[in-house]
């Protein structure tokens, strides 16, 4: 089986460095009642493999924090949750999602995330020459305060490829993010089921 790129670390690391059900200790100064979170059922559906839901936690997995295209934003805030989900193949995903303290904030954290998952293709280009990214708008769904799909590919110098969705929405003070990954291009990536996924996220917040 090909390597996994480090563009994919996020979802690869979750899966492989955080048993599903694990806790993790609440942060200092988090939110007290965690938003509605997407089941198992809600992913887009596998091939060969179900989906297995971990329990929603407080915090942010160390994936998301290192992470290139959502760290910097989602880091600033304790107010935060999550929730991962794996494949017994090469399929993973992670929910994020983060209360404000205002509405204007999540509109600002929104339009943070927006810029940072537009430049993180040619910033890890940058970081590592080794790997080719590209990077897909996919638009946006009519759902609560709104969401917008991307994509991203990467493809290392030996030619092993990983394909990922993202998925940024809002309902009133609270942003949610969807990450999914796995190994291939974008031709393997389930887009419109992944849309559905997205259109859920958002409308099980509240």
């Amino acid at each position: 089986m090909p390597k996994r790129t480090r563009a994919g670390v996020l979802v690869a690391l979750a899966a492989a460095g955080l048993a599903a059900g694990t806790v993790l200790a609440q942060p200092a100064g988090a939110a007290t009642k965690a938003p509605g979170f997407l089941a198992a059922a809600d992913l887009p559906p596998h091939l060969t493999s179900s989906w297995t839901a971990g329990k929603v936690t407080a915090g942010l997995p160390e994936t998301v924090e290192a992470d290139r295209c959502l760290g910097k934003v989602l880091n600033d805030d304790r107010g935060s949750w999550h929730r991962e989900f794996r494949t017994d193949l090469d399929a993973h995903a992670v929910q994020v999602s983060v209360e404000s303290s205002t509405t204007g904030a999540a509109k600002g954290r929104v339009a943070r995330l927006d810029k940072d998952i537009r430049s993180c293709a040619a910033r890890t280009e940058k970081a590592d020459p080794d790997l080719k990214v590209t990077f897909k708008d996919y638009g946006t769904l009519p759902v609560e305060e709104g969401a917008h799909l991307y994509g991203l590919h990467t493809q290392t110098s030996y030619g092993a490829t990983d394909v990922r969705l993202l998925a940024v929405g809002r309902d009133g003070r609270t942003v949610t993010v969807v990450d999914w990954g796995r190994m291939g291009g974008f031709k393997d990536a389930p887009v419109k089921a992944f849309k559905k996924t997205a259109t859920k996220a958002v409308e099980k917040l509240h």
